[in-house]
Parts: C-alpha cells; sequence; structure tokens
C-alpha cells in the first residue's frame, strides 16, 4: 500500500513539476488539495506529498493556513542568481578552454551536435527533450574546466535557475530569440580556444533568458503594489 502511494505521488509530482515547467500552472497560482485529489482521482496526503517534494526543490511554496502555490517570479531572486550565475559559470568555462584537452573538445562538439538537432518546441509547447540535451550540453562546456569544486558550484546555480529558463517562453514569452546561434557563439569561441570571448558570450547568454524575465516580474510587482 505504501508503494503504491508513492507510485501515485510521483506520477501527480512529475505532472505538477512539468504543468509548472509549460506555464499551464502560472507563477503565484495557488494549489488546493481538494481540487488537484479530485483531479488525479487520488488522496489529498498523496497531492500533499507530491506538492511537499516540489516544494523541497523550490517550485512550490508551502505557506502556514494558507496552503500551497507555485513559486512566484522574485525580480530580486531572478536579479541575484543571475549576477552569481554570470560571475561564475564563465569563469568556469575559461578554465575549460585552457585546461581541456582533444577528449573535451570533442564531447562539446558532439554535444552541440545534438542540442542543434533537437526542436525547441513541439505542437507549440515548449519540448522536454530539448531542455535536457540543452542542459548536457552547458554541463560539457563546463566539465573540462578541471576544479570539482567550481564545477559544483556553477551546476548548483544552474539548477536553481532550470525555472526560469522553463518560463522563457510560455510566462515572459521570449520567442524572437535565436538560441541556437548563441549556442553556436558559445561553442566556436570555446573550440577556438578564445577564453575571454567564450566567457562574454557565455554571460551574454545567460542575462538574456533573465532579461525577458524582467519585464513580467517588474509588471508582476507593479501589480501586486496596486492591489
Amino acid at each position: 500500500m505504501a508503494v503504491e502511494k508513492l507510485t501515485r505521488a510521483g506520477a501527480v509530482y512529475g505532472q505538477l513539476r512539468e504543468e509548472i515547467f509549460q506555464g499551464f500552472l502560472l507563477p503565484g497560482q495557488r494549489l488546493r488539495l481538494v481540487e488537484l485529489a479530485r483531479r488525479f482521482s487520488v488522496s489529498q496526503s498523496v497531492v500533499r506529498e507530491a506538492l511537499t517534494r516540489l516544494a523541497g526543490q523550490g517550485l512550490v511554496v508551502a505557506t502556514p493556513q494558507q496552503g500551497f502555490s507555485v513559486m512566484t517570479l522574485s525580480l530580486k531572486h531572478l536579479n541575484e542568481l543571475t549576477e552569481a550565475r554570470t560571475e561564475i559559470e564563465p569563469a568556469v568555462l575559461r578554465l575549460s578552454v585552457r585546461r581541456g584537452g582533444i577528449k573535451w573538445e570533442a564531447q562539446a562538439v558532439a554535444a552541440h551536435h545534438h542540442l542543434a538537432a533537437v526542436p525547441i518546441m513541439v505542437d507549440g509547447r515548449s519540448n522536454p527533450e530539448w531542455f535536457d540535451v540543452h542542459e548536457h550540453f552547458h554541463k560539457v562546456l563546463l566539465d573540462g574546466c578541471g576544479n570539482d569544486q567550481l564545477l559544483a558550484v556553477a551546476m548548483t546555480l544552474r539548477d536553481a535557475a532550470a525555472i526560469y529558463r522553463h518560463w522563457s517562453h510560455p510566462v515572459a514569452h521570449d520567442y524572437g530569440r535565436d538560441v541556437a546561434r548563441e549556442h553556436e557563439e558559445i561553442l566556436n569561441a570555446a573550440i577556438g580556444r578564445d577564453a575571454d570571448r567564450a566567457a562574454t558570450v557565455l554571460a551574454r547568454h545567460i542575462d538574456r533568458t533573465a532579461e525577458a524575465l524582467r519585464a513580467v516580474a517588474d509588471e508582476d510587482s507593479a501589480d501586486q503594489a496596486a492591489s
């Protein structure tokens, strides 16, 4: 019985996580146990377990006396996280460019080739496969740094920013961006062993996602101030 509950909670967790990433559940939206239990045909305890897991990942917020809601689009958190990433990730990439051998270079080219072959959108929705391949590409670029501690910090920051990458389309409506060209610029600078340019284009790439979301966060802040 416990295994069955765990399996059901996992299924609910997976579905809600994808709906948050796809923007079907919007920033700040309330997640009511009764409604979700009815929708998924499970008990409220199963839903609570799934929501608690999402809360542990920062995707859902649990508020005393109010229950659960999707994380809000915080301008302060977005800016601080973006600042941290634009300091750390380019520094780690610089080391990869300087220290990475031919094997690292080949892996970076292969990862980019895979990324370029996967569509970012499928049937008008963000493609989950693209995000997985995208994360692999960026990790490979940083893998050549030769410093496990710096790599761990960079990847932790990337994990924290995953929700913002997912919200770039459904929440910020940033559809005019040429992401493929940005990735190609990063790769070319990296395998061309131009550490300064690689760091610069990566920092710009990171901030570009935040830029689209800042306008939405600013609007949300204005709405909250007026209410």
